[in-house]
């Protein structure tokens, strides 16, 4: 999960225009003493909304007032931003709450997602957007160093001993910036804001919630439905991580899961060499990558496009197949023109400049959620990938770097135990930002569960139309009914279903219309507005 925190913008428009702890449950950072003397918060007084987009839509926002630390209920409190839209039917199918990931992703915009569910299977639903605690419109929203992320910054790619050196102080300088969050960042952790999603729940005043997780959201939705599965009706798992790998050892694995969608990436290239004119072969492209990525070291485009910009200008391609045109106009944008506009604006899409809560909030979970290795270790482990994985290695290792620094203590993950509910789990069997191998460890983790498999599909996100009728059908026939498929014996999926074919190639003009074009992000952050 290490790579996902940079993309704010993951866009499905692209294709289409994105009471407590149970007792006996496992986990390890509460007991049911504690919990027990934790109160119901008041219910949410809904209020017009601020978002346009939400306005738009009809939607109500409010507050829900959680205590920052569950160990001492009655002490400081802190608020999540929370978003309704209603049902449209006679009868209600209760609440959906979502979360599109990250961690980080604000999920406030989120509950727009009932409309865009085919064949109408959301309309039955009160969506639920909410952020996560230290994100977005909730309060505290965090954010440790504003400017963290800018134009030019130092290469990823370390030349030399300098070159770590820089990137460890830099990384140090911005956990330092998170101390003034003092003791919530002690509580920042995945258990906290499942804690919070049962405090959003009682809000709500209803029994049983519905859940759509993305990515990490899917996460937070195994951990809900292990410590609170009286209170789940239906679960929709889209992109799944692994339980067992929280979260180090994933961003190994992640790592190379997303090498191999750039390799990909770099072979459509080549396909379609008369339009982009970079290489015949995905060898070939891909040496073109990382030459300029070297040359623009020496010599940033406009002083702006560095390699650093040069590489996050690429993430986009490695988590949505639909943006392989609008990544490969820029790359010959530049290799043939020299002109680094089409990359930079992409970047700036991805990026928030000025804006560090997202990086803020990844790192305040993924550095407390479970203890990381030392510098020796990381940096020998970086080094290793490198030889496997150049493009997608130094970047992971530098974002996840202020937690080698990280002012809070780590804690233990919970033991995801799904045994109470039923999940509809969606992966693309080529996904690099959560290997497939998670979506088969949660589906053995949750037996009641069904894996609908996206085969041959690299992009992060499935639902609700980025995978093909095969996987929709199934989606809407869950959300309308409950109706599951069958169950098959094994590790392995219990439908697989064919991945949409490969985009087109839009040939080397401006980018400028394809990102207007993107809109409601999938699988991570907010809607581009």
């Amino acid at each position: 999960m290490r790579k996902n925190r940079l993309l704010v913008a993951l866009t499905a428009a692209v294709v289409t225009l994105t009471t407590w702890a149970v007792p006996g449950s496992t986990a390890q950072a509460s007991s049911p003493s504690t919990t027990a003397r934790t109160k119901a918060p008041p219910a949410i007084t809904w209020g017009r909304c601020t978002d346009a987009t939400l306005r738009q839509v009809r939607a109500q926002c409010g507050y829900v007032t959680v205590p920052m630390d569950y160990s001492n209920p009655s002490g400081e409190k802190i608020q999540l931003a929370v978003s309704r839209v209603r049902h449209t039917t006679l009868r209600s199918q209760g609440v959906m709450l979502v979360n599109p990931g990250g961690p980080g992703g604000s999920g406030l915009i989120y509950s727009v997602l009932g409309p865009l569910m085919p064949q109408r299977s959301g309309a039955g639903y009160d969506w639920i957007g909410f952020d996560p605690r230290g994100v977005g419109a909730s309060r505290p929203s965090l954010s440790c160093r504003p400017n963290y992320v800018h134009p030019n910054r130092p290469p990823y790619v370390p030349a030399n001993q300098s070159d770590v050196q820089v990137w460890l102080e830099r990384s140090k300088f911005y956990a330092q910036g998170c101390e003034k969050y003092g003791a919530l960042l002690d509580h920042m952790k995945t258990i906290d804001s499942v804690r919070d999603m049962e405090q959003i729940r009682l809000a709500l005043g209803v029994d049983k919630i519905n859940y759509y997780g993305y990515s990490y959201g899917t996460y937070l939705g195994q951990v809900y439905a292990t410590l609170f599965p009286s209170h789940v009706r239906r679960m929709v798992f889209d992109s799944n991580v692994d339980p067992t790998k929280i979260w180090y050892e994933s961003g190994a694995d992640q790592t190379l899961a997303f090498e191999r969608v750039y390799n990909l990436f770099f072979q459509w290239v080549a396909r379609h060499h008369q339009t982009y004119h970079l290489g015949r072969t995905g060898a070939v492209v891909k040496r073109q990558y990382l030459h300029q990525r070297q040359v623009l070291r020496g010599h940033p485009g406009n002083g702006v496009l560095g390699p650093s910009e040069w590489d996050d200008s690429f993430q986009i391609a490695g988590y949505l197949q639909a943006a392989w045109p609008l990544v490969a106009q820029g790359f010959t944008a530049w290799v043939h023109q020299k002109n680094p506009r089409p990359l930079m604006r992409i970047w700036r899409l991805m990026q928030t400049p000025g804006d560090d809560n997202t990086i803020a909030v990844f790192n305040a979970v993924t550095c407390t959620d479970a203890p990381v290795p030392g510098v020796s270790t990381q940096l020998a482990d970086s080094r290793r990938l490198f030889r496997a994985a150049p493009i997608s290695t130094w970047s992971s290792t530098w974002f996840s770097a202020p937690c080698l620094y990280w002012p809070a203590r780590p804690g233990k993950p919970v033991t995801v135990n799904g045994h109470g509910t039923s999940a509809l789990l969606l992966g693309q069997t080529l996904d690099g930002a959560t290997p497939f191998e998670g979506s088969l460890e949660v589906r053995s983790r949750f037996p009641n569960s069904r894996l609908v498999a996206i085969r041959g599909g690299t992009t992060h996100g499935s639902s609700p139309d980025l995978s093909g009728p095969c996987a929709t059908d199934r989606l809407v026939a869950y959300l309308k009914t409950g109706a599951l498929p069958p169950r098959l014996p094994g590790r392995r999926a219990d439908v697989s279903c064919a991945a949409p074919p490969p985009p087109q190639p839009m040939g080397a003009t401006s980018a400028r219309g394809s990102t207007r074009a993107m809109r409601l992000t999938l699988g991570y952050s907010i809607a581009l507005r």
